[in-house]
């Protein structure tokens, strides 16, 4: 994630509705939103009206997030899943997936078991995931034309780069580069890398975590994963 670019090249769409549709069924009192990045869905929450906290590593994007309307009604923390307080929140959210970002088998059990120690009994864990099956990467690589955003301090255009490395190890590599669309300059590189775990692998480690009930959305919609599922959408309770 870059937060200079982040929201522009991210916007509102079909999966943040159907997170605020499957929350008012869930009809929590608090939400804690884990990974929130710059909190462009998480403001959609305070406006909601649940209490919200929202955590994130990247100090950046967290005083990004400060700036905006309604962000003084959230508490936010710097830190990771390991950072939420036990038995607190009715539901823990994660968005934009999130989830592809723990790269190896220990740290996603730990983020689940961090999860599931910071939910009250009864308390609901959503969040999406891409299904490999689906080989979005495929349609990433045949794109070779940059995205465009503008420094909202100056105004000046930019451009976002990316290049793909591919599988190594079975983690997804790529590269976005920031550049200024006039002049060139580089003003942020950052490598990113993802994991993708099939449905039958996540569904395994929410049990281990401890939650009986998973079920599991295809497409941000209310129909239940296919094989054809681009998109999982998982919805476990402790």
């Amino acid at each position: 994630m870059i937060p200079l670019v982040y929201d522009q090249i991210n916007q509102w769409g079909k999966d943040d509705e159907f997170f605020l549709q499957l929350l008012k069924k869930v009809q929590p009192k608090n939400v804690a939103d884990v990974g929130c990045g710059t909190g462009r869905f998480t403001i959609h929450l305070a406006r909601a009206g649940y209490d919200v906290t929202a955590i994130d590593p990247n100090a950046e994007a967290i005083a990004l997030a400060k700036e905006k309307e309604h962000a003084a009604e959230i508490s936010w923390m710097i830190g990771d899943s390991a950072t939420l307080p036990s038995e607190m929140f009715d539901v823990v959210i994660m968005t934009a997936n999130v989830a592809q970002v723990f790269l190896t088998d220990k740290s996603w059990q730990q983020t689940l078991a961090d999860v599931y120690r910071s939910l009250k009994p009864g308390g609901h864990f959503l969040f999406d995931t891409r299904n490999p099956s689906a080989k979005t990467w495929e349609v990433w690589e045949q794109d070779q034309t940059p995205d465009r955003a503008v420094d909202e301090a100056t105004g000046d255009p930019l451009e976002i780069w990316t290049a793909y490395d591919g599988f190594v190890d079975g983690v997804y590599t790529f590269y976005e580069t920031v550049k200024h669309a006039k002049t060139d300059e580089i003003l942020v590189h950052e490598k990113m890398q993802l994991l993708f775990r099939t449905e039958e692998e996540i569904t395994h480690s929410l049990e281990h975590a401890g939650f009986a009930q998973v079920q599991v959305y295809g497409d941000f919609d209310w129909k239940a994963a296919g094989v054809e599922t681009k998109a999982f959408v998982f919805h476990s309770i402790k």
